[in-house]
């Protein structure tokens, strides 16, 4: 039964990823489909969504050890898209990348967030104003929402790494 309500749950959020679930604010420009930036954030996409439940661990970079934010992000860029990150989040915000606001983020596109005036969160943008991330001890890997009050407060800015 749980593998069952694992894969309605991946079901779910592809289909979030997908699009079919609408929302009230501007959309994202889409990805012309078929183009290598949309096939490289695809399978970024599914990659991360496929690790959500994984446990938080300080240090984390493999689905065996569990992760922390910067770990997710940097297996899931290199094993789904073959791009290698940095490893930190204040490193990732540092790279010469397209810088965006919350407005321009597309699929795929890197999402900071900021304690004071440094860097110290970082997740993968998914569309409808939701990212993937290692939030902190004690999580796991999951969805959240751009939108709730915390994300909203800290959000720094997003950058495209796959042009």
């Amino acid at each position: 039964m749980p593998r069952h309500r694992s894969r309605i749950a991946l079901f779910a959020l592809i289909s979030l990823v997908a699009g079919c679930f609408g929302g009230s604010h501007r959309p994202e420009p889409p990805l012309e489909a078929g183009t290598p930036r949309a096939d490289a954030a695809n399978a970024v996409l599914f990659r991360a969504i496929a690790l959500v439940g994984t446990p938080y661990r300080y240090g984390g970079n493999t689905p065996q050890t569990g992760f922390d934010c910067s770990g997710l992000v940097g297996y899931v860029f290199l094993d789904a898209a073959g791009v290698a990150l940095p490893r930190t989040s204040s490193e990732m915000g540092d790279l010469r990348a397209r810088r965006l606001d919350r407005d321009n983020l597309q699929a795929g596109d890197l999402v900071f967030f900021e304690d004071g005036r440094r860097i110290s969160h970082v997740g993968i943008y998914v569309g409808e104003r939701r990212f993937v991330h290692a939030p902190n001890r004690g999580g796991t890997v999951r969805l959240d929402r751009l939108d709730d009050a915390w994300w909203t407060d800290h959000f720094a800015y997003g950058k495209r790494v796959l042009d």
